[in-house]
């Protein structure tokens, strides 16, 4: 045997035996099983109102959906213009054919919109129409009739402060999320994005967040009694003051949208004066008419605007103190009344002028 083999042998004895020691379990390991849990104790039968939360869960989340807005951006290398994810939102499927609501300010400036329903298909959205003064907007989607179920409708009229109510949407992009709670409030006033009161609102102390909004607030039937719009926050996630627009409004504004693709108001044809300019005249709470539309509903109806006189004083005019009985305080209110009416359909004016308060019959045109 060469010398240098000889020579080795040792240290590799020597490293065999090292490696047989130390893949060797040692004497703690093999005599040491695993601890074993504690006995689980059973769980017993959910409770009834847990049960029906799952059920509800359950039947009403396939009619909640996923939207995420594109929006068009230019490469910077290769000037390829592209869409790109804009921000994300909630919506419900109103109908088999296939149209989704949601807020106005979820696709507001968005050049396309996608659909994404619970079981994950995804499905390119048309807008139909939106009404911004309700923050409402209409989207269609080509889908099946049998991914397509409509969510249960209910009414906001009879709400109760104090009654159960659900919300399922995708907060910060969490789909399908449900919370809870109870109507806190009702006949909230909030401000539309493009400065328009909206009145009724129900408040809600369940979680609503950002990607929230446009998702259903439901009874504890899981039938629709609000579309969740708003919270009121000063870090911008829940603080437990919720709003959302009551379905009573959404029933009346949606159809519309689908049919006409907008919300074709009725007009009296007039243009009135700031809150300022009765203070300042030493005028009745009201709209103070400043301009006629021409063969307008107000014109036709014998109503006078303010104007200058040749002196450069202010010549008296009308005053709009009331619509059918009820008060109107500004022209915000005027609008609001305006929307439960149709063209064509016949409205009742408290008119002042000079002092006397009289009734005028005015019969409604078409505005926007």
């Amino acid at each position: 045997m060469p010398l240098n083999l000889l020579r080795r042998l040792p240290t590799l004895a020597l490293w065999s035996a090292l490696a047989a020691v130390s893949l060797a379990p040692s004497f703690s390991d093999a005599r040491s099983p695993a601890p074993a849990g504690r006995e689980v104790t059973p769980r017993g039968p959910l409770l009834a109102d847990e049960q029906s939360t799952i059920e509800l869960f359950r039947r009403v989340s396939p009619s909640v959906v996923h939207i995420t807005t594109l929006a068009a951006q230019r490469d910077l290398f290769s000037l390829n213009v592209q869409q790109v994810p804009r921000g994300t939102g909630t919506g419900f499927v109103w109908d088999r054919q296939g149209h989704i609501v949601t807020n106005y300010h979820v696709i507001q400036g968005a050049n396309a919109a996608r659909v994404t329903m619970a079981d994950q298909t995804s499905f390119d959205a048309d807008l139909v129409g939106s009404f911004p003064d309700r923050d409402l907007a209409v989207l269609k989607i080509a889908a099946p009739a049998d991914k397509l179920p409509p969510i249960p409708l209910g009414t906001s009229r009879d709400l109760l402060v104090g009654q159960r109510v659900l919300a399922i949407g995708n907060p910060f992009g969490l789909d399908q999320t449900l919370t809870l709670g109870v109507v806190s409030a009702l006949n909230r006033e909030i401000e539309s994005f493009n400065s328009r009161t909206i009145r009724g609102v129900v408040q809600t102390d369940a979680a609503i967040n950002p990607g929230n909004s446009g998702g259903p607030l439901l009874d504890s039937a899981g039938r629709l009694i609000g579309v969740n719009t708003q919270i009121a926050s000063p870090s911008g996630a829940s603080a437990g003051i919720g709003f959302a627009i009551p379905v009573d409004e959404v029933n009346r504004v949606v159809p519309r949208l689908i049919r006409d693709g907008r919300i074709v108001r009725p007009a009296l044809g007039v243009t009135s004066g700031p809150p300022s300019l009765n203070r300042t005249l030493q005028l009745p709470e009201g709209v103070a008419v400043l301009q006629l539309a021409p063969n307008g509903a107000a014109a036709r109806a014998g109503l006078l605007p303010f104007r200058r006189g040749r002196d450069g004083g202010v010549m008296g005019g009308d005053v709009i103190t009331s619509l059918d009985g009820q008060p109107v305080k500004d022209l915000d209110d005027v609008l609001n009344l305006l929307e439960q009416r149709q063209p064509g359909d016949a409205v009742t004016l408290g008119v002042w002028r000079a002092g006397q308060t009289r009734q005028v019959r005015a019969t409604l045109g078409a505005g926007e």
